[in-house]
């Protein structure tokens, strides 16, 4: 199922004015309301309120704000391992390279822009692979999507091992430049396509003839075993023009450079492995009701799910002032795998419906009190008018395809101190 892009505030709006029209009386809005009305409201936060943790399996990821690279074992939500696919572009073509026997190449080199990061920055080893497969910008890619790629790691052995550094500057030749990832890769790879480029074929006479040459990258990391608690997942903005790759090299005694661009008109997607064998996810995806304890959301895989199956219950001659909810989470602070400031939230406007329309709102995370705080006012009143259906929120980290943020909620259930409540205050006319 895919989040539908409009929000739902515009759609309730008109139906809301609509509805307005059938009743004399039936004046919505706070805009038309005496601030004084609050004070004679209603307020109640005795709900019910039901939560479990669904899970997709067709997430699209391809060409988001950044692409996701890195693997960590979460004790809760168990092992993520992301890499990502691109393509690479000429950044001018027919270069002139001269006599490519007075070519002495120094170095290649991967360079990748730090956007962020999640989890720790001990190391991490890291591989590159020629893709054997086409990519298309005008296709669909998917977390689960893989793309073959020629046998031989592109990255020389024992340099793979790299030590994350997205907070300080990387200096490259005297020069201090924003945090990026730098990967070195073969050398006889820089030489065979200098070699391409002067052999007098039409490989580098267009961007099209050159990715038919060379189809693309695929970036991973291969750290085997990590015990609970280690490693990190790592953001990179491939539009910026800092990720590229740079052949290094001397000629005639003069240091030169030559680039490979990954930019916006490059096809990219990240992919996405991850074992949950053994954890609570586990659990509540064979038992939703396990949910009431404490339920889960986390990027690219897994949503959190709360019904409050009371607002059915409420007459529609009510009119909402407040509806806040306050979703307690469980985090310490400092913890390296901590949630993001946001949710995003959705609902389904009809139960047959598979979609979800996004109410236009944020929950957002109050780090003093511990919980993730929803201004859910539009939503109550429009299941009272009964213009939705209450089918029940659903809630995402707000960058669901471009991080590996988790969040684990307190249930109605839970042994911690705060369970999730909602408070509604309301006039009736």
């Amino acid at each position: 199922m895919k989040t539908t892009s409009f929000s739902i505030l515009f759609a309730l709006f008109v139906l809301l004015c609509a509805t307005s029209c059938k009743k004399k009386d039936n004046a919505l809005g706070k805009d038309i309301l005496d601030n004084d009305a609050y004070l004679y409201g209603t307020t109640t936060d005795t709900f019910d309120i039901l939560s479990y943790t669904i899970e997709e399996d067709s997430i699209i990821t391809d060409n988001a704000a950044n692409v996701v690279l890195g693997s960590y074992n979460d004790p809760v939500f168990g092992k993520f391992d992301a890499s990502f696919y691109t393509q690479i572009r000429l950044a001018g073509i027919n270069p002139n390279f001269g006599d490519p026997s007075t070519i002495s190449i120094d170095s290649f080199v991967l360079a990748l822009k730090y956007v962020g990061y999640y989890g720790d920055l001990q190391p991490q080893t890291f591989e590159v692979y020629e893709l054997n497969e086409d990519l298309n910008i005008d296709s669909t890619y998917y977390a689960f999507t893989t793309k073959t790629t020629k046998p031989t790691n592109l990255v020389p052995l024992g340099l793979g091992t790299i030590t994350p550094d997205p907070i300080n500057k990387t200096i490259v030749g005297g020069d201090s430049l924003n945090p990026q990832l730098r990967i070195p890769l073969d050398t006889n790879l820089a030489r065979s396509l200098i070699l391409e480029a002067t052999s007098g074929s039409a490989t580098f006479s267009s961007n099209e003839a050159f990715l038919s040459y060379f189809k693309g990258i695929k970036i991973k990391t291969n750290n085997g075993s990590q015990s609970p608690g280690n490693g990190g997942a790592f953001y990179f903005n491939l539009s910026d023009p800092a990720s590229k790759m740079t052949i290094y090299f001397h000629q005639g005694g003069i240091q030169k450079t030559f680039d490979l661009l990954i930019n916006s008109s490059c096809a990219d997607f990240t992919h996405i492995d991850k074992d949950y064998t053994g954890t609570p996810i586990e659990q509540i995806l064979q038992d939703s009701t396990l949910g009431n304890n404490a339920f889960y959301a986390q990027a690219f895989n897994l949503r959190a799910v709360v019904k409050i199956p009371g607002l059915s219950a409420l007459k529609n001659d009510k009119i909402i002032h407040r509806a806040e909810l306050h979703l307690p989470i469980q985090f310490q602070n400092f913890y390296r795998y901590k949630p993001g400031v946001n949710v995003s939230v959705a609902t389904r406007i009809k139960e047959t419906e598979s979609t979800y329309t996004s109410l236009g709102v944020l929950g957002v995370l109050d780090d003093f009190n511990k919980e993730f705080k929803i201004d859910i006012k539009q939503y109550v009143q429009a299941i009272l008018n009964q213009d939705i259906e209450n089918t029940g929120l659903i809630l995402s980290p707000r960058f669901f395809i471009n991080s590996s943020e988790r969040i684990v909620f307190n249930g109605k259930n839970t042994n911690n101190k705060f369970a999730p409540r909602l408070v509604v205050t309301y006039t009736t006319y």
